[in-house]
C-alpha cells in the first residue's frame, strides 16, 4: 500500500487530506512541521510527500531543500501545497526541486488524480 506524508500545522487540512487518501486505499502518516517530517521521511519512508509551506519551526522550503539536498530521499515526489499562489512563491518551490506545486483551495478529488499518477510514474520508474 502506498504511503503519502501529509505535512501542515492545519489539523483540519490534514484529516480532510487524510480522509481522501484513505478512502482510495492509500496509507497516510502526518507531521506537523518539516522537522517533524524529515524525522518521518527518515522512519516511514513514504512514497510521496504533501508538503505546506507555512509552518512553524521549519518551513516547507526548507524542508523541501533538505530533502532534495539528500541521496536518501531525493526522488520522493514532494507536491507543495501552500496558499502562497504568487509567482516568485512558486518558482522558488519549482527551483528546490517540487515535483508539484498546489495552492489552497483546492480539490481534493484533483489532488487524489495527481497523486495517483505521481505513483503510477514512480512504480513505473522502480520496476
Amino acid at each position: 500500500m502506498p504511503r503519502v506524508l501529509v505535512v501542515d500545522d492545519e489539523i483540519h487540512i490534514v484529516k480532510i487530506i487524510a480522509y481522501k487518501l484513505r478512502g482510495a486505499g492509500l496509507e497516510v502518516i502526518s507531521a506537523g512541521d518539516g522537522l517533524e517530517a524529515l524525522e518521518k521521511v527518515r522512519t516511514e519512508r513514504p512514497d510521496l510527500v504533501l508538503l505546506d509551506i507555512m509552518m512553524p519551526r521549519m518551513d516547507g522550503y526548507q524542508t523541501l531543500e533538505a530533502l532534495k539536498g539528500d541521496p536518501a530521499t531525493r526522488d520522493i515526489p514532494v507536491f507543495l501545497l501552500t496558499v502562497k499562489s504568487r509567482e516568485a512563491d512558486r518558482q522558488r518551490g519549482w527551483q528546490l526541486g517540487a515535483d508539484e506545486y498546489i495552492t489552497k483551495p483546492f480539490s481534493p478529488h484533483k489532488l487524489l488524480e495527481r497523486i495517483e499518477q505521481a505513483l503510477k510514474r514512480g512504480s513505473a520508474a522502480a520496476g
